[in-house]
């Protein structure tokens, strides 16, 4: 029997998308992990973020890997876009079933995270009088993003997908196929 699969990767590439039709499709729960943050913290990620800071948000995303670990029966999981920068973190999720790496292209990214305030990573000052979240800014925050988490991603993936080339039901076709050599 399967255990979970696991999906990383960059906000905008796909794993709460890809992740509940795909559990939609095996019959088998979904879990996104900012999702049960939020629950049991009774807060937005926005606010975690201003009242606990960075680091207290992480804690909170260490503890919601570990919970949905546990639970016995094989999922499909959306781990938050930062959750590998945790080494125990990678080795959990790596333990506890099998991790797929979705990526997509910078432009991709920004085409599908636009102006969203629940993105706390997004948020700050921009540079310049006039300048779009949408535009050069927001470009530039997720690549230096993207930089720097890329060697942690290679590091969990048993598998990497690349959302850009593959429409929704292509991505989800490929991972049913995953799920079910499991």
């Amino acid at each position: 029997m399967p255990t979970h699969l696991w999906l990383v990767g960059m906000m905008g590439a796909g794993k709460t998308t890809v992740g509940r039709s795909l559990a939609t499709r095996i019959a088998v729960p979904f879990v996104d992990t900012d999702e049960l943050i939020v629950r049991s913290a009774g807060s937005s990620i926005p606010e975690i973020w201003e009242t606990e800071g960075e680091a207290g948000f992480r804690r909170r995303e260490t503890a919601a890997l570990a919970e949905v670990a546990g639970r016995p029966d094989p999922g499909v999981i959306a781990a938050g876009g930062g959750a590998v920068l945790a080494d125990g973190n990678i080795t959990l999720m790596r333990r506890h079933g099998t991790v797929v790496w979705l990526t997509a292209t910078v432009p991709t990214l920004v085409e599908r995270t636009g102006d969203d305030p629940d993105r706390p990573l997004l948020a700050g000052p921009r540079p310049g009088p006039g300048t779009a979240v949408g535009g050069t800014h927001l470009h530039e925050r997720l690549a230096g993003i993207l930089d720097e988490r890329t060697p942690a991603y290679r590091t969990a993936a048993h598998h990497t997908i690349d959302t850009d080339a593959t429409e929704l039901d292509g991505v989800v076709d490929q991972l049913e196929a995953l799920w079910r050599s499991m």
